[in-house]
């Protein structure tokens, strides 16, 4: 890897830096990033124990081709102050596949353990992704943040639909409970304060409705009250935030009889 990563401790931050980084030629243009890609560009989610891999690569073109490629997820104001997470990549040197002479795709792997990684709650959000990349000639471009990517919370909900079965105009109970990981006591919590769907499908159709939304209680726990009308299915629906993902019960059935 021509680029190495260090994160050590100083003033009670964690300071990320990018060493032995070649200087650009004068004469030549540095190279062009064109793309960074964190998890295949979808959210990265974990729970309080399991730790996760993902692939981060960066795509960069240059007139004498492509060396190496860097990338590098780090958390907080700026990568000289104030940081408070960094994920490296496990591997020394880069995978790079050329797409052409010019341009080619590099590519690590991170893993992140939210027992050893994540000791904050406060680390659910948006990560700053440095990236880099240096050409053939040794010519170099580099990025404290040239994107960002979305490490959050895992989220579970449940629900529970009753009594089953129920006399057609009578009142049927939905409850359930929305929670979320806990990265500093590595377990679920109830998320509270949040808007949550009610929504129901009839026993003959193909889609849901929203029928309400309610609110998660301080222990996240839900419940509402809905008058039996046909037979069908009941679930609740979270569409998430920017720490936690979105999530959907699978739906309880009543018979109405």
């Amino acid at each position: 890897m021509r680029i190495r990563a260090t994160v050590a401790a100083a003033s009670g931050a964690l300071i990320l830096s990018a060493l032995a980084v070649p200087a650009a030629h004068a004469a030549t243009a540095d190279p062009v990033i064109s793309k960074v890609a964190v998890n295949g560009g979808k959210n990265t989610v974990l729970g309080t124990t399991a730790a996760k891999t993902v692939t981060v690569s960066v795509t960069a073109s240059h007139a004498s081709g492509i060396a190496d490629g860097w990338v590098i997820l780090w958390h907080g104001k700026n990568p000289d102050e104030g940081m408070d997470g960094a994920l490296l990549p496990n591997e020394e040197e880069a995978t790079c596949k050329a797409a052409s002479a010019t341009t080619s795709t590099c590519s690590y792997t991170i893993t992140i353990d939210p027992k050893a990684d994540l000791t904050k709650n406060a680390l659910a959000g948006s990560w700053h992704v440095l990236a880099g990349a240096e050409a053939k000639d040794g010519s170099s471009t580099s990025y404290d943040s040239y994107t960002t990517a979305k490490i959050q919370r895992l989220s579970k909900l449940t629900v529970n639909a009753s009594p089953e079965p129920v006399k057609k105009g009578r009142t049927i109970t939905v409850t359930g409970k929305l929670s979320r990981a806990n990265w500093e006591t590595h377990a679920y919590a109830g998320y509270s304060g949040q808007p949550v769907k009610l929504q129901f499908r009839k026993k003959t159709g193909s889609t849901y409705t929203t029928v309400k939304t309610i609110k998660s209680s301080s222990t996240g726990s839900l419940k509402t009250t809905v008058t039996a009308s046909v037979d069908g299915y009941w679930r609740y629906s979270f569409a998430g935030t920017s720490t936690t993902p979105a999530v959907t019960t699978a739906g309880d059935f009543v018979d109405v009889r």
